[in-house]
């Protein structure tokens, strides 16, 4: 049996039905869902339910407040949760699920809009229904044309449609996007600064510590560096690479003064920049540690590579 053709020809028929779906009532569930005060509440049973919950996150985090209520339980109080302020968009393929049907009448007394996404325009959910968004299929992808294959597809696809085109009623842009997802790699990047990863506790030096002392501050900062201050700014850092290269050299003492060895007026951050442009410029700068200033160069503490790194950023 060949399952690569098998499903080719899966992919293939779902395919076909995405691309020949009705959208024509597109416009007014968009304009209903967008005029809304309140939330744009999902319902649906089995597969339409499970499909339902995903957009309504969809919707959520796109820009459209949104949550999933399932029929039986608002028969037992959640129909407590709808307001006026509402909207509700219900799903059944065929229109007609009993737990579902049972509920609309109480869905239409508290005169809240109603979307319906059914593979049937004379269905009783349709009859219902302010606006329908058609989702019949000619062609489910299961061979014997009964499993909900195409149908679920078309009605997870109509309802990423709606949720995009309010994403471009609302001009949603992907620092909105960001703000809700913020510990994605987007928001991460978006919205995470220096200052909300960067050590405030670090080793620093005198300019007279010798080598020795510089050495054991290194050692108990557990950092890899160690810092020397003139007041609140930094002056030099010794890195674990300055101290390598100062043990090459013939010259090298423990007793001469680490200062000799450090490198002078070190690169330094904002605290108020992204973590993401920090990562870069670390990158680009061959850098592990960098000293964070405020506005007026004061030092505040210190961000490590491998703090980015672990926080996720990227």
């Amino acid at each position: 049996m060949d399952f690569r053709k098998i499903a080719k020809e899966v992919l293939k028929t779902e395919a076909n039905e995405l691309l020949k779906a009705d959208v024509s009532g597109i416009e007014k569930a968009v304009e209903i869902a967008y005029n809304t005060k309140g939330k744009l509440i999902i319902t649906g049973v089995g597969k339409s339910g499970l499909i339902g919950s995903k957009i309504a996150a969809t919707l959520a985090s796109t820009g459209t407040p949104s949550f999933f209520i399932h029929p039986t339980e608002a028969l037992h109080g959640d129909l407590g949760m709808i307001t006026k302020l509402d909207s509700v968009l219900a799903i059944s393929y065929s229109g007609e699920s009993e737990e579902l049907i049972k509920i609309l009448p109480h869905i239409k007394r508290f005169e809240v809009p109603l979307i319906a996404m059914t593979g049937d325009k004379n269905s009783t959910l349709a009859r219902y229904a302010d606006v329908v968004l058609n989702i019949h299929v000619d062609k489910e992808a299961c061979p014997l044309n009964v499993a909900p294959t195409s149908s679920t597809t078309l009605t997870l696809a109509m309802g990423d449609a709606l949720a995009v085109c309010l994403m471009k009623k609302r001009n949603f842009t992907k620092e909105d996007f960001a703000s809700f997802h913020p510990g994605g790699s987007l928001g991460k990047r978006l919205f995470i600064k220096v200052k909300d990863l960067m050590k405030t506790s670090f080793p620093i030096a005198n300019k007279n510590d010798t080598l020795k002392d510089a050495i054991i501050k290194m050692t108990e900062g557990k950092l890899g560096h160690v810092l020397f201050l003139d007041g609140n700014k930094v002056s030099a850092i010794l890195s674990d690479g300055d101290l390598r290269r100062a043990m090459m050299s013939k010259n090298f003492d423990l007793e001469k003064k680490a200062i000799l060895f450090a490198t002078k007026n070190p690169k330094t951050i904002n605290k108020n920049v992204l973590a993401s442009d920090a990562l870069k410029f670390m990158e680009d700068n061959k850098i592990q540690l960098l000293p964070v200033v405020d506005d007026n160069d004061s030092i505040v503490g210190v961000i490590h590579l491998h703090d980015l790194v672990e926080a996720g950023i990227k």
